[in-house]
């Protein structure tokens, strides 16, 4: 998520919730790896939907930061610039999100 240019886009990405999404995929990646572990172990089916319930949230959670933060900056930098192909691609990146 550094500034780098896209061969599609014609703007730079700049962010500024970096250290924040890497954090919590931290997080996220020691909580998968415990509902891994639970598997292996043979808990609670029940447990281990709860925990898988709870990997999802989290992830959403992240993925609400990348896009608020892509909206903020890449966007509103898009637009400036009139680089609409960046609006497309959000739309076809929401798109499979949901």
């Amino acid at each position: 998520m550094d500034e780098h240019t896209h061969d599609e886009h014609k703007h730079s990405h700049t962010h500024t919730k970096t250290k924040q999404v890497l954090n919590r995929l931290s997080r996220l990646t020691g909580h998968l790896e415990s509902v891994r572990r639970m598997v292996e172990d043979g808990r609670d089916c029940s447990e281990v939907l709860m925990q898988i319930a709870a990997v999802q949230s989290a992830l959403s959670g992240v993925a609400k930061i990348v896009l608020k933060d892509h909206i903020q900056h890449c966007l509103l930098e898009a637009v400036e610039t009139y680089d609409y192909s960046a609006i497309e691609e959000l739309n076809k990146a929401i798109e499979r999100f949901l």
